[in-house]
């Protein structure tokens, strides 16, 4: 048989070898992206499930007029500027508790909760501190005196219940980086029909209880999320397979050397966080410089943005812990396959949810804005077309939150903190200035530059991750 003959032999039998390998990739791909929406699931409905709970307390509170309903509001904010900067350094706690966890270092997982649990409690005294002088700062920003009272009632009561929301986040992320997130979603479904009688008998004093008005509100939740940690707590401590790992052993101990790594890690989350809060605060901002029925038509979108946004929170927090489990068994060809199937189980998803929220964006609009705008059919109808404008948005959020959780996997928190500043900040807020207070665009015009500055942001997060998933794949191959 000639050369000629035998490289074409050759040709025919890599050909099968070429096709077999695509299917296993095409199979290992399919594979990763089942766990990841097994174990996404129920950590999107827990997520979902306090956008729930919250929801039921502006319900409520709303029974009492729109000046506590704008109370709420306002200590809400600043209530969530504090859970949102614990949050961000609790997630740092998720990457090493996962890479434990996957390299069977029971040792790490246990220190990673337990230092969860020390942030929790250290953050919580100046958060408290801050929220108990909510009045102050209120009036400080230009806030009505009677407004800001009552927004200090609310906060009064939920200030109490900081120390655990956060510890039962970090519990929670200890149950999710071992893959067993359902506890904290049996609790929280346990924890919304909870929450709502305790702030209707608290707010209305039934049941022979005092009426604490919005007092009574904050102080249920506070209550609601003390049980929510004792609960957590009891399953960790108590049952099978959590008390296996024995999370509690030398609690009081210490461990200064991952909590300065847990720092180093966490701040930049948090950070980004804050940033990405802040530019939506902003755009709120810019919308009430142009018009009144901007900033009504804008409100439309923002109380639609969190369940997409809870969604692929969700997803994120997933992609954290399988990420980490690659990067823990130090199976590296994975890490990018993780983060891939994670971002397209993401994508999928909230673009199914935005069909349907553009094809009743009028009745969605109509539905926030109720009879409460001056010309409300050029409200109803500016809220519809920002509907659908922000949807490329809301789309670009789905991928870079996913993105982003990817790269904690990884332990890069740092360089998405400055992309955040550059997409959103430098491009989204300079474009959304220019285009719509001095281009006369308007509301279009904000949305527009904003959209286009989470573009940017998923874009360089997604070519961050694949830069350093494939640099580590070649690295396993050397």
């Amino acid at each position: 048989m000639n050369s000629t003959e035998n490289a074409g032999e050759s040709k025919l039998v890599s050909l099968p070898r070429q096709g077999d390998l695509r299917h296993a990739a095409e199979y290992r791909f399919a594979v990763e992206l089942s766990k990841i929406a097994k174990l996404a699931w129920p950590i999107v409905v827990t997520q979902l499930g306090q956008v729930a709970m919250t929801t039921t307390d502006l319900a409520l509170i709303g029974r009492n007029g729109r000046e506590a309903i704008a109370a709420a509001a306002l200590a809400g904010r600043i209530y969530l500027v504090g859970v949102i900067f614990g949050t961000g350094l609790l997630a740092a706690s998720a990457s090493f508790a996962a890479q434990a966890f996957e390299s069977d270092n029971l040792s790490v997982l246990r220190r990673s909760l337990r230092m969860g649990l020390w942030i929790a409690l250290l953050l919580s005294v100046p958060i408290v501190a801050v929220q108990l002088r909510g009045e102050q700062m209120l009036l400080v920003l230009g806030q009505p005196p009677d407004v800001s009272g009552l927004a200090q009632q609310y906060l009064s009561g939920m200030a109490w219940g900081v120390a655990p929301a956060l510890s039962f986040l970090a519990i929670r992320t200890f149950m999710s980086a071992v893959n067993r997130p359902e506890p904290v979603l049996w609790i929280t479904l346990t924890a919304i029909p909870l929450n709502a009688l305790l702030v209707y008998w608290l707010m209305y004093g039934k049941l022979g209880l005092p009426k604490l008005e919005l007092f009574g509100a904050g102080l249920a939740t506070a209550l609601v999320n003390w049980a929510m940690f004792l609960a957590g707590l009891w399953f960790a401590t108590l049952c099978r397979p959590f008390r296996d790992y024995r999370v509690l052993a030398q609690l009081w101990r210490f461990d200064v050397r991952l909590m300065r790594q847990l720092i180093v890690i966490g701040a930049p989350i948090s950070f980004t966080l804050l940033l990405e809060c802040g530019s939506w605060s902003a755009a709120a901002l810019l919308m009430g410089l142009i018009s009144t029925k901007a900033l009504a038509a804008a409100q439309v979108v923002f109380q639609i943005w969190a369940i997409p946004f809870m969604i692929s929170s969700g997803i994120g927090m997933a992609a954290t812990v399988r990420v980490a489990y690659a990067v823990g068994r130090n199976d590296r060809p994975a890490i990018k396959r993780t983060g891939l199937a994670a971002i397209l189980l993401g994508t999928l998803i909230v673009a199914m949810l935005m069909v349907a929220m553009i094809s009743a964006r009028f009745e969605i609009a109509e539905f926030f804005l109720g009879k409460s705008v001056d010309d409300l059919e050029a409200t109803i109808g500016l809220g519809a077309h920002l509907i659908v404008i922000s949807a490329g948005a809301i789309m670009s959020m789905t991928v870079y939150t996913i993105a982003s959780g990817s790269l904690r996997g990884l332990k890069d928190t740092r360089v998405p903190l400055l992309f955040s500043g550059i997409g959103y900040w430098l491009i989204g807020f300079s474009l959304s200035y220019l285009l719509g207070l001095k281009s006369g665009l308007g509301a279009v015009g904000v949305w527009t530059g904003f959209s286009i500055g989470a573009a940017v942001y998923a874009a360089l997060l997604v070519l961050r991750f694949r830069a350093l998933a494939s640099r580590l794949a070649r690295d396993a191959d050397v």
